[in-house]
């Protein structure tokens, strides 16, 4: 059973909001499967990556959120600068990443996923990471729930999923191969002298669904990224048992600040664990 409902949004609507993940899905992967569409990118000011598949899904979700909640505005990684200048009006939106991990995507590696969240208040309520290569969905809302999804028979399948707890000997850690710094590397070395640990390398935001999934403890962050790269992670690792703390230990904040930047954070299975604790009286 999925769930059934969250604040704003009812049942029919998060299956709505899952049909559209799906279809921008489908025209990802049609320019996922043509090298030459694929590599057609423009660069950003920021000079991150943009693709065509990024704005034809950014286009799809911003079309038909429109329409499935058309009083909850959209912020999207691809939005106009209006949006931009308007947001902090806006108590309750969606935050949109069309493609997470575009670099990924160039690549032609799996791992990338469409992000999709609902901010209100400043907390991230309820979130969808989809990923497009294997048509899995995980979506949650923190204190309702946490599940992963697939599509069968134009119906959607659920399945609950939970982080776990985190083991006395070992911890493993989720991280990205292309992140690589100073703070991360302390951050290990400091958790290695009281923990064996594993590693798994993922791309963009399955790293959340590996935690929420319980097949992970710790994905620690210190490279920059936006706010919604995270925050449909967020509400996912939430609603299945877990936390995402800022270096101070509070929950994260969005549309809050005057950037769109997310700040350093640890996202975690178990976080009542002592370590844990410890870890964060450390770090900050």
């Amino acid at each position: 059973m999925g769930l059934r409902g969250v604040g704003h949004l009812n049942e029919l609507q998060i299956e709505q909001c899952l049909d559209l993940c799906a279809e921008a899905s489908k025209e990802i992967l049609r320019h996922y499967a043509s090298s030459e569409m694929r590599t057609e990118v423009k660069q950003k000011e920021d000079r991150t990556p943009l693709t065509k598949a990024d704005l034809a899904s950014h286009q799809i979700l911003f079309n038909g959120l429109a329409q499935v909640t058309p009083d909850i505005p959209v912020l999207s990684e691809e939005s106009d600068q209006h949006a931009f200048q308007e947001r902090h009006k806006w108590p309750i939106l969606w935050m949109i990443d069309p493609l997470d991990g575009t670099r990924e995507f160039l690549d032609g590696t799996s791992e990338f996923t469409i992000n999709l969240a609902l901010i209100d208040e400043y907390r991230s309520v309820f979130g969808i990471v989809y990923c497009p290569v294997s048509e899995l969905a995980y979506l949650g809302a923190p204190g309702v729930g946490a599940c992963r999804a697939t599509r069968q028979h134009q119906r959607w399948a659920y399945e609950p999923i939970q982080t776990r707890s985190l083991d006395g000997q070992r911890a493993t850690l989720l991280a990205s191969k292309r992140h690589k710094n100073e703070k991360l590397l302390a951050s290990i070395e400091w958790v290695q002298a009281r923990r064996s640990i594993d590693r798994e390398n993922f791309g963009s935001a399955l790293k959340f669904c590996e935690l929420a999934e319980g097949r992970g403890d710790w994905y620690p962050r210190f490279s920059p990224c936006s706010e919604w790269d995270v925050a449909a992670g967020d509400a996912l690792v939430t609603a299945a048992g877990g936390a995402v703390l800022a270096m101070d230990g509070k929950p994260l904040s969005y549309n809050f600040r005057d950037t769109v930047s997310s700040p350093h954070f640890l996202a975690l299975g178990d976080a009542r664990d002592d370590l844990w604790v410890e870890y964060l009286a450390w770090s900050g």
